[in-house]
């Protein structure tokens, strides 16, 4: 991977439609910027959601497919002129295909500043096991 790919551009990326997909808000949707964290029992999704409320968060999963959608809605003041504006305003959206080595029947859920967090619990099968060896 070259240095130009390694490095993230401080924009925020637009989510890409698939042929045939229709918005039902005219509004633009951005990915979120996300980091996964793994530890022995778990995989720890942090997802960058700012201006989101809780109660705007959607998180669904079928078929493997983990999908988080939220809806943000611009507040802005009355009577306003805007002089600059460097920041846009837009809903997100972002899927995950889970492998089999996820429970996913014990993923939870947080969102607390902006940032939503979702731990998604290893099966048993899958978690690291220490085996002993055996003297005669």
């Amino acid at each position: 991977m070259s240095d130009s790919e390694k490095t993230l551009d401080a924009e925020k990326q637009q989510v890409a439609l698939s042929e045939g997909t229709e918005l039902t808000r005219d509004r633009i949707t951005f990915l979120p910027r996300s980091d996964i964290y793994e530890t022995n029992d778990a995989l720890v999704l942090l997802m960058d959601i700012p201006g989101a409320r809780e109660e705007d968060i959607d998180i669904t999963l079928e078929k493997n497919i983990l999908t988080v959608n939220a809806l943000v809605d611009p507040k802005e003041p009355e009577n306003y002129a805007l002089a600059l504006q460097e920041y846009e305003v837009g809903d997100y959206q972002r899927s995950f295909r889970l492998s089999n080595e996820i429970d996913q029947d014990r993923i939870e859920a947080s969102y607390q500043h902006g940032v939503l967090r979702l731990v998604l619990p290893k099966a048993e099968a899958a978690k690291a096991k220490k085996i002993t060896i055996k003297s005669n």
